[in-house]
């Protein structure tokens, strides 16, 4: 038998800049009030081994990473930093390592119905600048790809959320061992989830 829509969990952790700027609650509030349930939670500075292994756990990731960005380049009649994908991609994981391990992230899993869509709904598309007003990283960030590049250093967005239901099952088990997520109960289930809404009157 196939697992309920209610059970699908989901990968996000806010980084440093996320920590650094005492957004933990808001982003929480966010994924709360829409109705997901908070599985697993924990605070720690990820050493940079660690931040290759996530970012590369599909072995697809530099060269899709390299091409978009080079794509990215080319839409916006500017000439990339290179043709090739997988030099673009390592400078881009150096980048991410270094912002990534400079301070304290949260990871965090979400469980609940289309949690990976509508966690990556709240949070908006990867580049602040576009990302849509009402998204967290819309309404929280001023960070741009051209501003990231003129440093040299990762776009800030806050928040790292899976993209696939795939994608968030190895992420998980990457950042989180079986005994630390945790099955219960959340009242508001029976609202979201309960077919006929029994039991609300007395």
């Amino acid at each position: 038998m196939e697992k309920h829509f209610k059970k699908e969990r989901t990968l996000i952790v806010i980084k440093p800049d996320g920590v650094q700027r005492s957004l933990i609650g808001e982003i929480i509030k966010r994924f709360e009030q829409v109705g997901l349930k908070l599985s697993a939670i924990k605070m720690l500075v990820p050493e940079e081994d660690f931040v290759e292994k996530h970012y590369t756990l599909d072995p697809k990731w530099r060269l899709l990473t390299g091409e978009k960005t080079i794509k990215g380049y080319v839409d916006k009649g500017l000439e990339p930093p290179s043709q090739d994908p997988l030099e673009i991609s390592q400078k881009i994981l150096n980048n991410l390592k270094k912002y990534v391990t400079s301070g304290p992230v949260i990871a965090m899993v979400w469980e609940g119905a289309h949690s990976v869509k509508i966690v990556r709904k709240l949070v908006g598309g990867t580049e602040p600048l576009t990302s849509d007003v009402g998204t967290i990283r819309g309404d929280y960030v001023l960070d741009s790809y051209q501003m990231g590049d003129v440093d040299g250093r990762s776009v800030r967005n806050l928040i790292h959320a899976s993209g696939t239901i795939e994608e968030a099952e190895i992420e998980i088990k990457h950042w989180f061992s079986e005994n630390e997520l945790v099955d219960y109960r959340l009242i508001q289930e029976q609202i979201l989830y309960d077919v006929n809404l029994d039991g609300i009157l007395e």
